[in-house]
């Protein structure tokens, strides 16, 4: 396993960040262990790039002409490998060296054809697509795994995907300039394209979770038989006696909601909140919208039916932060071996000022993509989520961005975390 090469830079001229990210990307491809020959590359740039995305494409193309197929999108930030690009024109790109018949490039103009076979997928998409969600599961029954990663693009004005695909002859594909707006796009994995890939929770539920008893399109009117509003309010510790008071906690907190088992009994073992009070895989957090005092309903920004579990919960910092490390430990655990050779080990034991990616550590490349809502600033500090994911999963190479909602499984998730890693054979 080859690490995959990559590099980030910010500057007011795109010319200038891609002639720095070129540089770094040319000196680890001259190096032992990297990528030299990669095929594909994912880029990503901040928002304050986005008008000259096709330049950016056409530029970066003509420097590495040995890369075939591109994928990517823009952010309001972007992500590297312990650094974060918030508010400011920045830069990504990952080149990875893959076997060019297990994965291929689609989007609106050439969509996935019948003639691969799919097993996952990276997927970046226009958070304004109409019927999204009913796209993105679509989109995973066409995967043999049914998994997908990726997120929304975002951006303060225009959103941009990137989505070239080399081989030539997909139908439909034309001239097509590589810069797209609308949709889906990304990368379709095969099946000897090894993956790890965990979502993070950044919110804590106030309480144990509820069964939804009735409920009309999105406003849920009962939670265990009882008016869902008083349920809500008793949680908090609220009252529509004093609105002001009500309002700023009513303000503060989300749901976290999970379907009920499926007729053939899936998901009859899972739970909402678990036992160390933090929510499950399978939760996925939503706004809530509005109250309904007469029928002492909460609005959510969600389809709701009865049978779903519904736990009340808020974003907090310390929680987000402690899942982050378990998804992070979690992938390293999985990936190491419990016997280490020497080199591993040293590689592996290496101070944070003396490590760098190494292939011991078994991850050529990651992707992570994080709510635009989270990042340094959710975290306490400049690039803080990034220096999380670093101390925990170690050094490896790493691009992503900061999105409107975050795609993992067949869910659009939001105040997540996606990370997904690229192993060895």
């Amino acid at each position: 396993m080859k690490l995959f090469p990559y590099g980030h830079a910010t500057h007011p001229q795109w010319q200038m960040a891609a002639g720095l990210v070129l540089a770094q990307l040319r000196a680890q491809m001259a190096l032992h262990g990297y990528a030299s020959a990669p095929t594909l590359a994912l880029l990503y740039i901040t928002d304050h790039y986005a008008e000259q995305a096709q330049d950016i494409l056409d530029h970066l193309s003509a420097e590495l002409p040995e890369i075939t197929d591109w994928s990517g999108t823009v952010g309001v930030g972007i992500a590297s490998n312990n650094v974060e690009y918030f508010d400011e024109p920045a830069l990504a790109l990952m080149l990875c060296e893959l076997p060019t018949d297990q994965y291929r490039v689609f989007s609106g103009v050439a969509p996935l054809g019948l003639g691969f076979e799919a097993h996952t997928a990276l997927i970046h998409a226009d958070a304004t697509t109409p019927d999204l969600a009913e796209l993105i599961a679509e989109m995973a029954l066409r995967t043999a795994s049914g998994y997908l990663f990726g997120g929304l693009a975002s951006g303060r004005s225009k959103t941009v995907q990137f989505a070239v695909a080399g081989n030539g002859n997909i139908s439909g594909h034309g001239a097509a300039s590589g810069v797209f707006s609308g949709g889906l796009s990304g990368v379709a994995f095969g099946e000897g394209v090894n993956l790890v890939s965990r979502v993070t929770q950044g919110c804590l539920p106030l309480a144990r979770a509820h069964q939804i008893t009735a409920a009309k399109t999105n406003v849920v009117t009962q939670l265990d038989g009882a008016p869902a509003l008083d349920v809500m309010l008793r949680e908090l510790k609220v009252s529509l006696d004093q609105p002001e008071q009500a309002l700023l906690a009513v303000r503060a907190t989300l749901v976290g909601l999970m379907q009920p088992a499926d007729s053939a009994g899936q998901g009859a073992d899972a739970v909402a909140v678990s036992r160390t009070g933090n929510f499950g895989p399978d939760v996925i957090v939503r706004h809530i919208i509005g109250l309904d005092p007469a029928r002492k309903g909460v609005a959510v920004d969600d389809q709701l039916q009865v049978g779903m579990q519904l736990a009340f919960c808020q974003r907090n910092v310390q929680a987000a932060k402690a899942d982050l490390i378990r998804v992070c430990a979690e992938i390293r655990e999985e990936l190491e071996p419990q016997e280490l050779p020497v080199e591993a080990a040293t590689a592996l034991a290496a101070s944070e000022a003396e490590s760098t990616p190494h292939p011991a550590r078994g991850i050529a490349g990651a992707i992570y993509v994080s709510c635009s809502g989270r990042g340094g600033p959710h975290f306490g500090g400049p690039s803080a989520e990034m220096q999380i994911v670093r101390r925990a999963l170690g050094d490896v190479p790493l691009v992503g961005f900061f999105a409107a909602g975050e795609i993992a499984r067949n869910h659009l998730y939001g105040y997540t975390g996606v990370l997904t890693v690229f192993t060895g054979e």
